[in-house]
Protein backbone atom coordinates (compact mmCIF):
# COMPACT_ATOMS: atom_id res chain seq x y z
CA UNK A 1 0.00 0.00 0.00
CA UNK A 2 1.41 3.01 -0.76
CA UNK A 3 1.67 5.83 1.77
CA UNK A 4 -0.94 9.02 1.27
CA UNK A 5 1.29 12.02 0.24
CA UNK A 6 -0.93 14.70 0.22
CA UNK A 7 -1.40 17.12 3.04
CA UNK A 8 -3.81 16.51 5.88
CA UNK A 9 -6.97 18.98 5.89
CA UNK A 10 -5.60 20.45 8.99
CA UNK A 11 -2.66 21.21 6.99
CA UNK A 12 -4.26 22.09 3.50
CA UNK A 13 -6.55 24.27 5.35
CA UNK A 14 -3.95 26.28 7.62
CA UNK A 15 -1.35 26.51 4.43
CA UNK A 16 -4.11 28.44 2.58
CA UNK A 17 -4.35 30.59 5.64
CA UNK A 18 -0.99 31.80 4.98
CA UNK A 19 -1.17 31.82 1.72
CA UNK A 20 -4.21 34.37 2.17
CA UNK A 21 -2.69 36.12 4.50
CA UNK A 22 -0.04 37.69 2.22
CA UNK A 23 -2.67 39.93 0.53
CA UNK A 24 -3.33 41.69 3.68
CA UNK A 25 -2.77 45.35 3.42
CA UNK A 26 -1.92 46.33 7.19
CA UNK A 27 1.59 45.62 7.64
CA UNK A 28 0.68 45.29 11.47
CA UNK A 29 -0.11 42.16 10.77
CA UNK A 30 -0.75 39.89 8.03
CA UNK A 31 -3.47 37.99 9.01
CA UNK A 32 -5.56 35.37 6.77
CA UNK A 33 -8.66 33.51 8.04
CA UNK A 34 -10.47 30.44 6.14
CA UNK A 35 -14.17 29.32 6.77
CA UNK A 36 -14.42 25.71 6.62
CA UNK A 37 -17.76 23.64 6.16
CA UNK A 38 -17.65 19.66 5.83
CA UNK A 39 -14.14 20.28 4.81
CA UNK A 40 -15.06 22.59 1.79
CA UNK A 41 -13.81 26.42 1.95
CA UNK A 42 -16.81 28.24 2.31
CA UNK A 43 -14.98 31.93 2.45
CA UNK A 44 -11.70 33.56 3.17
CA UNK A 45 -10.95 36.94 4.29
CA UNK A 46 -7.31 38.96 5.31
CA UNK A 47 -6.63 42.17 7.10
CA UNK A 48 -7.20 44.90 5.23
CA UNK A 49 -9.14 48.22 4.79
CA UNK A 50 -13.12 48.54 4.30
CA UNK A 51 -13.84 47.67 0.33
CA UNK A 52 -12.80 51.23 -2.48
CA UNK A 53 -11.23 52.64 0.70
CA UNK A 54 -8.02 53.42 1.21
CA UNK A 55 -5.90 50.89 2.88
CA UNK A 56 -2.70 50.89 5.27
CA UNK A 57 -0.42 50.27 2.35
CA UNK A 58 -1.21 53.53 0.69
CA UNK A 59 -1.80 56.07 3.14
CA UNK A 60 -0.23 54.66 6.69
CA UNK A 61 -2.18 53.41 9.95
CA UNK A 62 -5.07 55.24 11.69
CA UNK A 63 -3.97 54.23 15.05
CA UNK A 64 -6.36 54.78 17.94
CA UNK A 65 -5.52 53.11 21.66
CA UNK A 66 -2.41 50.85 19.62
CA UNK A 67 -5.00 49.37 17.19
CA UNK A 68 -5.40 50.64 13.53
CA UNK A 69 -8.60 51.18 13.26
CA UNK A 70 -8.39 51.44 9.25
CA UNK A 71 -8.29 47.81 9.52
CA UNK A 72 -11.15 44.89 9.01
CA UNK A 73 -9.60 41.83 10.99
CA UNK A 74 -9.37 38.56 8.61
CA UNK A 75 -11.78 36.58 10.84
CA UNK A 76 -14.23 38.92 10.21
CA UNK A 77 -13.56 39.64 6.83
CA UNK A 78 -14.84 35.73 6.12
CA UNK A 79 -17.95 36.46 8.21
CA UNK A 80 -18.95 38.99 6.26
CA UNK A 81 -18.30 37.73 3.26
CA UNK A 82 -20.57 34.59 4.21
CA UNK A 83 -23.60 37.33 5.47
CA UNK A 84 -22.84 38.79 1.87
CA UNK A 85 -23.40 35.84 -0.26
CA UNK A 86 -26.17 34.23 2.04
CA UNK A 87 -23.86 31.81 3.59
CA UNK A 88 -24.38 29.78 6.80
CA UNK A 89 -21.71 30.43 9.14
CA UNK A 90 -23.61 27.63 11.78
CA UNK A 91 -21.10 24.43 12.22
CA UNK A 92 -18.01 26.11 10.28
CA UNK A 93 -14.47 25.67 11.57
CA UNK A 94 -12.22 28.87 10.90
CA UNK A 95 -7.97 28.38 10.10
CA UNK A 96 -6.77 31.37 10.97
CA UNK A 97 -3.04 32.65 11.07
CA UNK A 98 -2.94 34.39 14.64
CA UNK A 99 -5.07 33.78 17.35
CA UNK A 100 -8.34 35.69 17.05
CA UNK A 101 -8.76 39.10 19.19
CA UNK A 102 -11.74 39.61 21.37
CA UNK A 103 -13.86 41.05 19.43
CA UNK A 104 -12.99 38.45 16.15
CA UNK A 105 -13.78 35.42 19.32
CA UNK A 106 -17.50 37.08 19.88
CA UNK A 107 -18.24 37.54 16.34
CA UNK A 108 -16.75 34.07 15.49
CA UNK A 109 -19.04 32.61 18.36
CA UNK A 110 -22.32 34.39 17.43
CA UNK A 111 -21.82 33.07 13.95
CA UNK A 112 -21.76 29.82 15.23
CA UNK A 113 -17.89 28.45 14.57
CA UNK A 114 -17.45 25.27 16.61
CA UNK A 115 -13.32 25.37 16.08
CA UNK A 116 -10.60 27.61 15.84
CA UNK A 117 -7.36 26.70 14.73
CA UNK A 118 -4.44 28.62 14.75
CA UNK A 119 -0.98 29.01 13.87
CA UNK A 120 0.34 32.03 16.26
CA UNK A 121 -0.91 32.83 19.77
CA UNK A 122 -0.87 36.63 19.44
CA UNK A 123 -2.14 38.19 22.10
CA UNK A 124 -5.30 35.99 23.40
CA UNK A 125 -7.44 37.82 25.44
CA UNK A 126 -8.22 35.94 29.01
CA UNK A 127 -12.08 36.69 27.84
CA UNK A 128 -11.90 35.36 24.89
CA UNK A 129 -10.71 32.25 26.58
CA UNK A 130 -13.07 31.92 29.05
CA UNK A 131 -15.55 32.72 26.56
CA UNK A 132 -14.25 29.57 24.48
CA UNK A 133 -14.10 27.40 27.04
CA UNK A 134 -17.98 28.70 27.97
CA UNK A 135 -19.19 27.71 24.88
CA UNK A 136 -16.92 24.66 24.63
CA UNK A 137 -15.64 25.67 21.18
CA UNK A 138 -11.97 24.22 20.85
CA UNK A 139 -9.10 26.04 20.07
CA UNK A 140 -6.17 24.43 19.07
CA UNK A 141 -2.85 25.73 17.88
CA UNK A 142 -1.37 23.92 14.30
CA UNK A 143 1.62 25.40 12.48
CA UNK A 144 2.02 26.27 8.60
CA UNK A 145 3.33 22.84 6.74
CA UNK A 146 6.96 24.09 4.74
CA UNK A 147 5.21 23.69 0.93
CA UNK A 148 7.00 23.91 -1.70
CA UNK A 149 5.49 26.22 -5.04
CA UNK A 150 7.92 25.19 -7.29
CA UNK A 151 9.20 27.68 -9.98
CA UNK A 152 12.03 28.35 -7.79
CA UNK A 153 10.25 30.17 -5.29
CA UNK A 154 10.66 29.65 -1.54
CA UNK A 155 8.46 27.92 0.33
CA UNK A 156 5.06 29.29 1.75
CA UNK A 157 6.44 29.24 5.18
CA UNK A 158 9.48 31.46 4.02
CA UNK A 159 7.56 34.04 2.05
CA UNK A 160 8.53 38.04 2.90
CA UNK A 161 5.80 40.49 4.40
CA UNK A 162 4.53 41.92 1.40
Amino acid sequence: MVKDKRLSWQDYFMANAELISKRSTCDRAFVGAVLVKNNRIIATGYNGGVSETANCNEVGHQMEDGHCIRTVHAEMNALIQCAKEGISTNNTEIYVTHFPCINCTKALLQAGIKKITYKASYHPHPFAIELLKAKQVPYVQHDVPEINLGNGLKPITEQKKI
